[in-house]
């Protein structure tokens, strides 16, 4: 028998199994009096202090990620579980490895675990699971034999935090001049999209803009899993739903678009565009409501176009249909990089139809390293930025108007031309001919 006060048992795994045994007789939470009543069956006396420890590790291994419980913090977006047992941690600091190992029995139990608390099926016969977690984690795992080395599990954590754009230029993301643009561009009520790869910031940088919208807006927030922290007085959030096990109960995004009309938005936000779902955000964005924003995979603002179009095929929308829809419901990319491990904000983008009717995204803005570098793009940004609200000038359509003193295009070209840099720009006193500072 344990002396009191000792610390945790060295033969956990023993307990963690007389636990599971107890939860089947007596299903009820996690905690002291059910670890201290099973320590005590078990002929093991433990202090306060050592009890409380081990009903932590317990619940974590029992409720939680287990033995990748400690690695959550502040700042961690991503938890990776390598073939090799091998565990990787995505944080402000970038991907780096850990000193937590994994190995194969324990990794393929925490696996099934956390897709079945997901409602999935993780086994052999099915060696893959995609699932949300209620706690908001989103958890893919992939079994052998299609993962020949071992178990590969990848977590991405929600955001326990809402940065606000000051927040987000202290770490570097976003510079003090480029803070100035976006907060104009959330002012004037101008459509966007948030763009970039996997691990970018997008959701925690559309999150800090939201929070700037006027209080007295309401913000309709559509998503496939919880992600975006919003700190603002009227926000409400819309969820899909998955089928259970039985393929019947699916509530698709493209559903939850529709719904959302019907709620009186001020603003509506797909938190990821991924799908089909981009038709209805088209049209919602068509039909009056200003201020709609998402965010898109993409690796670069240029290849924006190309990502929608895609996308919109899954719609139904052929590229044609497609151009035409979004050069008139959104209007700019804010495009964001990894640099150096760092998130930062790369680019802003304006979208457009070519002369061949074509869509193009052509840069505005471009962060280096003195600060913001004007593109051919920059003339029509600012003379969007300064019309403001659409509902207040008659000027419609698509963001990509030539400036005044720009030849027109021809009465024949299908489409608006490339925006011309020409012309007066609201952004030359910020531009990088300037000295100032470091824009991230």
């Amino acid at each position: 028998m344990t002396a009191p006060g000792t610390t945790a048992p060295e033969d956990f795994s023993d307990l963690l199994e007389l636990v599971r045994e107890d939860l089947v007789r007596s299903p009820g939470p996690v905690d002291v009096p059910r670890i201290a009543r099973v320590l005590r069956g078990a002929g093991r006396v433990l202090g306060a202090a050592a009890t409380l420890e081990i009903t932590t590790r317990v619940r974590d291994h029992i409720d939680g990620l287990g033995p990748l419980q400690s690695l959550v913090g502040p700042g961690v977006t991503d938890l990776l579980v390598n073939d090799d047992g091998s565990v990787w941690v995505d944080d402000a600091d970038g991907l780096r490895p850990t000193t937590v190992h994994l190995p194969p029995a324990p990794a393929r139990d925490l696996a099934v675990r956390l897709a079945t608390a997901g409602g999935r099926r993780l086994d052999d016969a099915v060696p893959w699971a995609d699932a949300h977690l209620p706690s908001g984690i989103r958890v893919h795992a992939v079994l052998p034999p299609l993962s020949p080395g071992g178990t590969i599990l990848s977590l991405r954590l929600p955001s326990t935090e809402s940065l606000d754009l000051t927040a987000l230029g202290e770490l570097g993301t976003v510079g003090e001049q480029a803070r100035a643009v976006l907060l104009a561009l959330v002012a004037a009520r101008v459509p966007f999209l948030v763009t970039g790869g996997t691990g970018t910031g997008k959701s925690t940088l559309l999150a800090a803009l939201l929070r700037e919208a006027p209080p007295t807006e309401r913000i309709v927030v559509v998503e496939d899993v919880l992600e975006l922290a919003v700190d603002h007085p009227h926000v409400v959030h819309l969820q899909s739903r998955h089928a259970n096990s039985e393929g019947a109960g699916a509530v698709d995004l493209t559903t939850l678009v529709r719904q959302s009309l019907r709620m009186r938005p001020d603003r509506i936000v797909l938190g990821e565009c991924r799908g089909a779902e981009i038709r209805e955000l088209l049209q919602a964005l068509n039909t009056g409501h200003e201020g709609g924003c998402g965010t898109v995979h993409a690796n670069t603002a240029a290849d924006v176009p190309a990502r929608l179009e895609a996308l919109g095929a899954l719609g139904g929308l052929d590229r044609g249909a497609l151009a035409a829809q979004v050069s008139s419901a959104l209007e700019v990319v804010v495009h964001l990089g990894r640099r150096g491990g760092l998130r930062v904000l790369e680019e802003i983008a304006v979208l457009h139809r070519d002369r061949e009717g074509m869509l193009r995204a052509t840069t505005a803005l471009r962060v280096e390293e003195g600060g913001l570098r004007e593109g051919p793009a920059a003339t029509a940004l600012a003379e969007r930025l300064a019309r403001g609200s659409r509902t207040s000038s008659p000027a419609s359509g698509a963001i990509a108007p030539e400036a005044a003193d720009s030849p027109a295009p021809a009465a024949d070209a299908p489409g608006t031309d490339a925006p011309s840099s020409s012309g007066r720009s609201m952004f030359s006193a910020s531009s990088s001919s300037r000295t100032g500072r470091r824009a991230a």
